[in-house]
């Protein structure tokens, strides 16, 4: 059994943000359905992210495309959307109208800026709303331009992650009220909320800045080393006694002291960049992996499908399909797991068109009418 089994969801979803979400509740026990239109280049989206899904082909702009959806809302408990708000209502799909219909259905819309305020209606990608939030105004070196990250942090980390977290939260709440709700989601909003660490800093009157901060990389017991190799070696000894062990390992017990030290920094650097470039990486990582100092690699893709730690908690793999990614979310009791591979486009629409009580002839219709 599954945590999530038995709910039913309506993913209209397109990109990133949206079908990330839906994997993660799918993976969990969610039936997905995505919709989309016949002719919509993006309906397969990322195929290692169609697992646990299935796939329908429907045409919400004609008359017979919105009856269809409309008795598919009415047994749904969650639909999802990632439009430009706005766009929901023109196409007559809103939480008011589908709320109507179904008033336990949770309503969760993925927009770049929210559902209302000055921005509402703004176009815009990862980038835009790290910049926006400050987020991105942290990322790289003192005195350097901003860095964007090479993942999509506001996508995933403020846009799927905060969906799948509001979508559960109104199913629990519908237990208590029997009601179900709007689950509004402005990646901007969540990439705000990632400030927490410097907003603190900000509290304490302090003004945080690109590549000045403890966690940035600028002093030498938190940053990433270049070994023989030409690769990179990342280094998190944060806490004291971390720091302490690394300089004993180095002989340098004289810089335990001066962890923080802005008089000193250059030249500790500068002795673990020299030492750092003494030995390739696979020798740092036997020499120093086991000892307690926080120490890692910066891996390549192919290194993470072959790292031990990765493989043994299941999160990557490879298959004749493509790669194989695993659930995060460890249960014990009820886990995670990959029941269906990615459907093809359009792959179930017949199943569910059946379901809904049309016979062959019908749906042959429907598909002559573009409608599916």
């Amino acid at each position: 059994m599954t945590p999530l089994n038995g709910l039913k969801m309506l993913d209209l979803s397109r990109q990133l943000p949206g079908p990330f979400c839906s994997t993660l509740l799918g993976d969990l026990g969610m039936d997905v359905l995505v919709i989309a239109a016949p002719t919509d280049p993006f309906g397969l989206g990322i195929p290692f992210l169609g697992r646990n899904k299935r796939s329908l082909t429907l045409n919400l702009k004609a008359s017979q495309g919105r009856e269809i959806f409309l008795k598919l809302v009415a047994e749904a408990d969650v639909l999802l959307e990632g439009f430009r708000p706005g766009v929901a209502t023109r196409l007559g799909i809103d939480f008011a109208a589908l709320s109507a219909i179904n008033p336990r259905l949770i309503y969760c819309a993925i927009s770049g800026y929210g559902q209302d305020g000055p921005y509402r209606e703004r176009s815009g990608h990862d980038v835009n709303y790290l910049g926006f939030a400050g987020v991105l105004n942290f990322i790289g070196n003192a005195g350097g331009p901003p860095v964007i990250p090479g993942v999509q942090i506001a996508d995933i980390g403020a846009g799927s992650l905060m969906a799948a977290l509001g979508i559960l939260s109104a199913v629990i709440a519908r237990q208590h009220t029997g009601r179900g709700q709007m689950v509004d989601i402005g990646m901007l909003d969540g990439a705000v909320f990632w400030n927490v660490y410097h907003l603190l800093l900000h509290q304490l009157g302090q003004n945080p800045e690109r590549g000045t901060m403890q966690l940035t990389g600028r002093f030498p017991c938190y940053t990433v080393y270049e070994t023989s190799d030409a690769r990179w070696l990342t280094i998190g000894a944060y806490e004291g006694h971390f720091w302490a062990t690394l300089c004993r390992h180095f002989g340098r017990e004289e810089f335990i002291d001066t962890q923080w030290d802005e008089g000193r920094r250059p030249e500790m650097l500068a002795f673990f960049r020299h030492a750092f470039r003494q030995k390739t990486l696979a020798q740092w990582m036997a020499e120093l992996g086991e000892k307690d100092i926080c120490v890692g690699p910066v891996s390549t893709i192919d290194e993470v499908y072959d790292d031990p730690q990765v493989r043994h908690r299941g999160m990557l793999s490879r298959s004749d399909a493509g790669p194989v990614l695993g659930s995060p979310v460890k249960l014990s009791d009820t886990p995670a797991g990959i029941r269906t591979a990615a459907p093809l486009f359009g792959q179930n629409t017949d199943e569910v068109l059946a379901s809904l009580g049309l016979d062959a002839a019908a749906i042959a219709q429907l598909r002559d009418n573009g409608v599916v």
